[in-house]
């Protein structure tokens, strides 16, 4: 019997070296510098960007959670799906920025760190390197994807220096069909409306993590997308999957 594309998705979702073989695969469909900056127990860090392409530039990554494999399939397919457009836009992925944990199944990399509470280390050689890949480099937005352990829905995190003009709200509307908003009212001690939790001014939180790194120095808008990781990988990663899709259409104003 062959297996169906559902279970081989979850069977290589760790599955690391099978992971950059496709993004590598990308690449080349889409006509992308690809290079590793830096390494990660043992497996390298890729860096895909377009330098060429006149335009706004988008930054994405996933993955800085070792075990958030949903968002990591999510960019992935996503990417697979959408060469023909990363041709012709300026970007900037970081498709799986903590391999090691995502090898070990872990939130933490083989250091036992928590990645994304350390952009605020210019020292440390995962940052250092994040650093140099996009020095001088701004973005249209930011978008980081995630998952939540304590989640009972999707929802996003919005950093925009225009409150005039909010766009969480309309990007969650074309993955409810997926999976439903989150209901909590209060996310991490942050009030959320119907899934979105909205800040101009950076909040007061442990570390640096990458979307408030980004946000003022790299770009006026971020945008950070939970799915919760109790759900099917498979609806977790196509969720992802809507959310890019709905991102890029809005923001080049499709």
């Amino acid at each position: 019997m062959k297996a169906s594309p559902g279970y081989l998705a979850a069977h290589r979702c760790h599955d690391v070296p099978h992971l950059l073989r496709r993004w590598q695969a990308v690449a080349r469909a889409a006509r992308l510098e690809c290079h590793p900056v830096c390494e990660s127990g043992g497996h390298p860090v890729l860096f895909l960007h377009r330098a060429d392409a006149p335009g706004a530039r988008f930054y994405l990554s996933a993955g800085v959670h070792g075990d958030e494999p949903g968002a990591v399939m999510g960019l992935l397919e996503w990417a697979e799906a959408s060469t023909s457009l990363l041709r012709r836009i300026p970007v900037a992925i970081f498709p799986l920025f903590n391999p090691a944990g995502l090898a070990l199944n872990t939130r933490t990399d083989h250091r036992h760190t928590d990645l994304n509470r350390c952009f605020h280390l210019p020292r440390h050689p995962h940052i250092r390197a994040w650093r140099s890949a996009i020095r001088g480099m701004t973005f249209t937005a930011g978008i980081c994807l995630h998952e939540d352990y304590d989640a009972q829905g999707i929802y996003c995190y919005e950093l925009n220096k225009d409150a005039r003009r909010p766009v969480a709200h309309t990007l969650l509307s074309p993955c409810e069909s997926i999976i439903p908003r989150e209901p909590r009212r209060l996310i991490d001690g942050r009030r959320a409306t119907a899934g979105v939790i909205r800040r101009r001014r950076v909040p007061d939180v442990p570390g640096l993590p990458e979307a408030i790194a980004l946000y003022g120095t790299h770009t006026p808008l971020t945008l950070t997308f939970e799915t919760p990781s109790e759900f099917s990988l498979h609806d977790r990663a196509r969720a992802h999957h809507a959310f890019l899709n709905a991102a890029l259409h809005h923001l080049l104003g499709g």
